[in-house]
């Protein structure tokens, strides 16, 4: 009689998947949440469900075997892989937690394995500036921003990582000047005292963007790092609205300082802010704290109208431990400077604005330094086990 064994559990295959990585984003598959399910049958069938950004040929082949591989020591009769295109940063199904033995190495979040390869080391601190949604002003905080972080005596550079819907070349008035490159450099504009490039610089004005996974990935690694920034205390990255894919290979790519989350009063917006929260902190990014556009709106008569509620911000802040970072309100000038590529005109011409946005810049560099001395002063810690 052939000799019988168990077949392996879920568990062991989980493990073993744990060494297949990705062929885009080059981190493993559990992490990345690739995996949908597994299932043994009673006759040792391993039924295997992965979720890829792509599903070109090539890319699935050589996933199909690295899996058949990395499986082959479990000794399954038979392994059926189901791939289905999307993304997502978390299984459809829960994931067995294995037990710490003491010799296993600790799982990295994206940002440790960004701060080990840091692309940019000239960079003092990167801030990613996101919303749950969109249309809630969060190009118009990060071009005014920098700015004024420039205007504060700061080098400064601005990425406009919104690959689907760029703003920047408009705000900043360089959509007339086609961008320079010196070999695979990237030379950056330098408007308004800062340095900015963007993806809407690299395209046709009326091109649309349409952008699959590997394409989404590869044009935001390529923004980022052949971009000649040169030495900068920070560098503003416009990220997409929503939780997509972007700011998980912003993640991995690019060792932030922290994320600004943009929202209004209104609390359909907050609810989507809660989403962006959410998905920095399981990115292992530091939320820096909530800015709150369209805050308010003075008439000609001088009153101040909450057209979108009042206090939204704060309450959502105070939920969520957080601190409000600004409160920026609706102004016609902001509007039209925006239009006319001028932000510089935000900071000469009305002193309340001016001062919303100094107030905005100044709150944020207080914040960045309190993060960064945490981390400085953050040390490793030893578990000892009998």
């Amino acid at each position: 009689m052939p000799e019988s064994h168990e077949n392996p559990a879920p568990d062991a295959i989980y493990a073993a998947l744990q060494g297949v990585n990705d062929p885009e984003l080059h981190r493993d598959l559990v992490t990345l949440g690739r995996v949908r399910h597994v299932e043994i049958t009673e006759n040792g069938t391993a039924r295997i469900g992965i979720r890829l950004e792509s599903l070109t040929g090539p890319i699935r082949q050589r996933l199909k075997q690295d899996i058949e591989d990395a499986l082959a020591p479990l000794g399954l009769p038979t392994i059926e892989i189901e791939f289905s295109a999307g993304l997502t940063t978390a299984p459809d199904q829960p994931q067995p937690v294995k037990a710490n033995t003491g010799t296993e190495q600790p799982q990295q979040n994206p940002q440790d394995q960004a701060r080990e390869g840091n692309p940019l080391p000239d960079i003092k601190h990167i801030i990613a500036v996101g919303a749950g949604k969109g249309g809630v002003g969060k190009s118009t905080i990060s071009v005014n921003l920098a700015v004024a972080l420039a205007r504060q005596g700061n080098k400064v550079g601005l990425m406009d990582g919104d690959i689907y819907g760029p703003s920047v070349p408009t705000m900043l008035g360089t959509s007339a000047y086609p961008p320079k490159a010196v070999g695979n450099t990237i030379i950056p504009y330098n408007v308004h005292g800062i340095k900015a490039m963007s993806v809407g610089s690299l395209v046709e004005d009326d091109q649309a963007l349409i952008w699959r996974g590997p394409m989404a990935h590869g044009a935001f690694r390529q923004l980022a790092t052949q971009t000649n920034w040169g030495e900068l205390d920070y560098l503003i990255i416009d990220l997409p609205p929503g939780t997509g894919d972007v700011p998980l290979t912003m993640a991995q790519l690019l060792p932030l300082t922290g994320a600004v989350v943009v929202c209004t009063p209104q609390k359909v917006a907050q609810d989507d802010a809660k989403r962006a929260i959410a998905m920095f902190k399981q990115l292992g990014i530091e939320v820096l704290g909530l800015v709150e556009n369209m805050s308010y709106f003075i008439g000609d008569d001088g009153k101040e109208y909450d057209l979108f509620g009042k206090g939204g911000a704060q309450m959502l802040a105070h939920q969520m431990g957080l601190p409000v970072l600004g409160q920026i309100p609706i102004n016609t000038a902001l509007r039209y400077n925006a239009d006319a590529g001028d932000p510089i005109a935000n900071f000469t011409g009305d002193p309340q604005l001016a001062s919303e946005l100094g107030t905005l810049a100044s709150t944020v560099a207080d914040q960045v330094a309190t993060v960064s001395l945490e981390l400085e002063q953050a040390t490793p810690t030893i578990t000892i086990r009998d």
